[in-house]
């Protein structure tokens, strides 16, 4: 799937007339940084990601989508498990992808004794239900320990992160809005 990302950037860079110094004047990531991710040698932030797109003038969503404007069904080979940069965790994208699409659905899979990320606050809400295992979710200062079975939905407006306490991978369903991907 990152291969795929890297591609998308580098052809919509093209399209643009954008040198890669131009982009990286544009985003304040370094051009050697965007080289690796254009090759794809480096992996990548979703933020990162944002301020390409942006930058780009197109929505994060155009480096994820296929050549079908509505996908409905998501059939389990179709199913990629990638990772972002800055975090541990593996994802796998379970939503459709059709243009009115307000929410994200996704499986995280969080390893042994590790953070999912820092703690950062967004505008929409968050669901989590754990699969398998348990995670500790801090919102505003406050730590829940979330185990299997149980779920949690909050105000992503509000700062959070989750941590893994176990010795074993935390599998939690999620779905928040809006959708990133």
């Amino acid at each position: 799937m990152m291969d795929e990302i890297s591609e998308k950037i580098r052809a919509t860079r093209r399209k643009n007339d954008l040198t890669l110094k131009e982009l990286s004047e544009k985003t304040g990531l370094s051009v050697s940084f965007l080289s690796q991710v254009e090759n794809g040698t480096s992996s990548l932030a979703i933020t990162s990601l944002k301020k390409i797109a942006d930058a780009l003038g197109v929505s994060i969503n155009t480096f994820f989508e296929d050549c079908q404007n509505s996908n409905f069904h998501v059939k389990v080979e179709e199913q990629h498990v990638f990772k972002m940069e800055g975090s541990n965790s593996e994802f796998t994208l379970l939503s459709g992808k059709f243009s009115e699409r307000t929410l994200e659905s996704m499986i995280v899979s969080i390893p042994p004794e590790q953070s999912h990320g820092h703690k950062f606050n967004h505008p929409g809400e968050e669901f989590v239900y754990v699969l398998e295992g348990a995670i500790i979710v801090d919102v505003g200062g406050t730590e829940y320990l979330v185990k299997a079975g149980d779920s949690i939905h909050y105000p992503s407006s509000i700062p959070h992160v989750w941590r893994n306490p176990l010795k074993q991978n935390s599998k939690l369903l999620t779905v928040l809005t809006p959708p990133i991907f």
